[in-house]
């Protein structure tokens, strides 16, 4: 077998890269829609836009629906977004992030089928996920197929690196829909096949799978570039820590939006950062892969905008294990949580839960509770003795009976 050099075609193929080279597959269609974003990209060619491949290849694409971040992925973390029109293909853009989060049944029926192709992160309160959800019933309700053109989870595709909780659904909200967990270790593609199982068996749902892709594998095996998915994923380590270092937007801490390196770092400038870093080195045992060290930064957005934080940064310890294996040890939701508990611990009067506003929720009200997907989280955080946290958050973050629900639906390893 011929070895890929670097002018060959890379090993993993996305569902886009398929759908292009099977004219076969797509004979039948005369008119189609199609959900995406500037980061749907071909696996052949970093720089060409996934709709700009199927235009080419002959799909009939007549209109586009963005999700939260816009067509471009740049409009702001919980930004309203309004229709446009994509100055690539000069196709009408539907926004699914702001004056409706569903495609509306007059702009589906025309259509012999709905592909979505977009990149995600592999954590429950991201909201593309839920952009499929409900994709998934406007079609089911119209009548018409929906084609996930799936993607690697960057995370990683094994069952055993999930983490809890699962959401109780008092706590539903458009970044949680459904009874997942945290971190579900899925494709999108997978998470529509768990759907139509369970909620919606009448959905004629197709997933046309990624080729080459090792589901034991975090992102960076795939050997292909990291395409921010939106504003503050502009790297995969951003994508390492952010199921756990997500929870603190519930909090008056900045995760270091609007630097180079968000959710890899949490800050305050209040923040004691050599004692969270010593209480973390007593307590933290479970997370052996994972370094906390002491730095500064000053966020552009969001909590402390502009003004200098005292600040840990996450990052991989030692030098020799790479991020493709250690990202499926990683335990980011029970690290996320630990963390938070010391901060609450070191800093009792200046530390307070946060209302987090967005154009899905704009009282920002419940923000924690809709993160976690568990209404009692802040007092159980509060109350715990230290001695007994560690135990406590792996109890907490078990995705109880998950690998068996999701295992006839699973498309990789």
């Amino acid at each position: 077998m011929h070895h890929s050099t670097e002018h060959s075609q890379p090993q993993v193929r996305f569902g886009v890269d398929r759908l292009v080279a099977d004219p076969a597959c797509r004979a039948s269609w005369r008119r189609v829609g199609l959900v995406t974003n500037d980061a749907a990209r071909s696996a052949s060619n970093a720089a060409q836009r996934s709709r700009q491949a199927l235009v080419g290849a002959g799909v009939p694409l007549v209109r586009l629906f963005g999700p939260e971040h816009g067509l471009g992925g740049t409009a702001d973390d919980g930004a309203s977004v309004n229709d446009g029109v994509d100055p690539l293909t000069g196709l009408p853009v539907i926004s699914l992030y702001g004056a409706r989060m569903r495609p509306a049944s007059e702009q589906l029926r025309d259509l012999d089928a709905l592909l979505f192709d977009i990149p995600d992160v592999g954590a429950r309160f991201y909201t593309y996920a839920w952009t499929l959800w409900h994709a998934l019933h406007a079609c089911a309700e119209a009548h018409v197929p929906l084609i996930v053109l799936d993607r690697p989870n960057p995370l990683g595709g094994v069952p055993a690196s999930a983490e809890g909780p699962l959401l109780e659904l008092t706590c539903r909200s458009f970044i949680g829909e459904d009874d997942i967990p945290v971190r579900h270790a899925l494709t999108l593609g997978e998470l529509a096949r768990l759907w139509q199982r369970e909620h919606c068996p009448g959905a004629i749902v197709e997933v046309v799978a990624c080729d080459g892709w090792d589901a034991a594998l975090a992102w960076p095996a795939t050997r292909l570039p990291w395409i921010a998915t939106s504003p503050a994923m502009p790297t995969f380590d951003s994508v390492m820590w952010y199921p756990g270092t997500c929870l603190f937007e519930a909090t008056n801490l900045s995760v270091a939006r609007g630097t180079t390196a968000p959710f890899t770092m949490l800050g305050a400038p209040w923040l004691r950062a050599d004692a969270m870093v010593r209480v973390f080195r007593e307590h933290g045992h479970m997370h052996a892969d994972v370094r906390v060290d002491r730095c500064r930064f000053t966020p552009a957005v969001g909590p402390h905008a502009g003004i200098a934080c005292e600040a840990l940064r996450l990052t991989l310890a030692g030098d020799k294990a790479p991020a493709e294996t250690v990202a499926q040890r990683l335990r980011p939701v029970a690290l996320g949580m630990l963390l938070l508990r010391l901060v609450v611990d070191l800093h009792p009067r200046e530390f307070a839960w946060a209302r987090y506003p967005t154009a899905a929720n704009p009282a920002g009200a419940d923000h924690l509770a809709r993160l976690v997907g568990r209404r009692e989280v802040e007092g159980w955080l509060e109350s715990t003795p230290l001695h007994a946290l560690t135990s406590a958050i792996t109890t907490w973050t078990r995705a109880d009976g998950w690998a068996d629900r999701i295992a006839p639906i699973r498309l990789y390893g």
